[in-house]
């Protein structure tokens, strides 16, 4: 079984993309850190049981051992999401499920935080990134137990794709979060809708 653990937000850089979510839901973003194996950095906020976040290319990371995970070596233009990713609590039996091309689980740390998630050696998770990417925390808690509250909660997730037939096979059975909705459309896009203390806010 799966569960909805976050979902990303990817930006030129950190400050564009923290300034976009803290304009549009009027609420500020909670410290992330960095992420050496990706040369990336991050900043949080915490949405109840799953968080949102806002990812970047770390520009004093330098150069990378590999592709970026989130397709974020390809990045361009105003930030967006472009991600979701759901946790495992059995890798070994969810893997050989997921869609092709979802790559291998691997480690992954920032600060005391270690996990595992898939990542393709091209960066660019399937569909067009609208593939959840699986994470496996362990027997760490997530990171959404450390947020401050900010009176966020995640009311729905959209996914479209023109290819949804194949996600929504992949999560039946997998995934029963109502939240979740797959949809057929021409182009590929995510939108969420968040309950604020402002009222319902929405993210493209």
């Amino acid at each position: 079984m799966l569960t909805l653990d976050h979902i990303a937000i990817a930006a030129e850089t950190l400050e564009e993309g923290v300034e976009h979510v803290e304009t549009a839901l009027g609420v500020p973003m909670a410290a992330g850190g960095k992420h050496p194996l990706f040369g990336t950095h991050n900043r949080l906020l915490g949405l109840g049981d799953i968080y949102l976040e806002v990812i970047a290319v770390d520009p004093l990371a330098g150069s990378v051992p590999r592709c970026r995970w989130f397709d974020l070596d390809r990045f361009c233009g105003p930030p967006r999401l472009t991600n979701w990713i759901c946790k495992t609590n059995n890798p070994a039996a969810d893997l050989p499920c997921a869609l092709a091309g979802t790559g291998p689980m691997v480690e992954v740390q920032r600060g005391d935080l270690r996990w595992q998630i898939t990542v393709p050696k091209n960066g660019c998770l399937p569909l067009d990134g609208c593939a959840p990417a699986l994470i496996d925390w362990g027997d760490i808690p997530s990171p959404a137990t450390r947020l401050p509250d900010q009176g966020c909660g995640l009311r729905r997730l959209k996914i479209t794709h023109p290819e949804s037939d194949k996600l929504g096979q992949f999560l039946q059975d997998r995934l029963t979060d109502p939240r979740v909705i797959v949809a057929h459309a021409e182009q590929p896009s995510f939108e969420i809708e968040i309950d604020t203390p402002w009222g319902i806010k929405w993210l493209r």
